[in-house]
């Protein structure tokens, strides 16, 4: 008797684990979702805001377009990947379950090396995807300009969480893009970088 309620406990906890843990990852995923949609709407809106913008009264009428304030300062495509996003002005841990941010040098397309970190994601957004990045694959970058500006990969490592050697403005003259993302596993950062030509 006291083995077939144990069983029963047993069981029905069992089961109240199983059902906690689905809705836990349903939220995560739909969080997940949500995010990717924020994302997709900032990079369509700065698109449309360029197709937009010879005719001056369009900021006017869309006092609230935060384009204006440089929120969204570029885009960033890889098509490799079907990879398309915004990329954003400053970062923070907010700013970063958005979209990628410019985590240090220029403004995109400008002279130097435009540090971009994206976060790794379970469900391969934002940038999980780019250590399958290899030597001369294509990464768009649109600037706040609305010209794109084609760069190719020509470095990729991994390294410790702590080197920011990556960020160096040593470009020669150059403009150079370098992806930046975490690896929580191995604790260590996934770079890539690429060059225009």
């Amino acid at each position: 008797m006291r083995k077939l309620l144990f069983l029963k406990i047993t069981l029905f906890f069992s089961v109240l684990g199983v059902i906690i843990f689905s809705l836990l990852f349903v939220l995560y995923i739909y969080d997940i979702t949500q995010i990717n949609k924020t994302s997709k709407n900032l990079a369509d809106s700065f698109s449309i805001s360029y197709l937009y913008s010879n005719n001056p009264s369009y900021f006017t009428n869309n006092q609230s377009s935060t384009f204006t304030d440089n929120f969204v300062i570029g885009i960033i495509k890889i098509d490799k990947l079907k990879l398309n996003y915004p990329i954003l002005s400053e970062v923070s841990d907010d700013l970063l379950k958005i979209a990628p941010c410019r985590f240090a040098g220029p403004l995109p397309n400008d002279i130097g090396n435009l540090c971009i970190a994206g976060h790794n994601y379970i469900d391969n957004t934002f940038f999980a995807k780019i250590s399958s990045l290899e030597y001369d694959d294509e990464i768009d970058i649109y600037g706040i300009d609305g010209k794109m500006v084609k760069y190719y990969v020509f470095n990729k490592t991994e390294v410790g969480s702590s080197d920011m050697s990556c960020t160096s403005q040593e470009t020669s003259g150059k403009r150079v893009v370098t992806l930046m993302t975490c690896n929580s596993i191995k604790q260590t950062r996934i770079i890539v970088q690429a060059l225009e030509q």
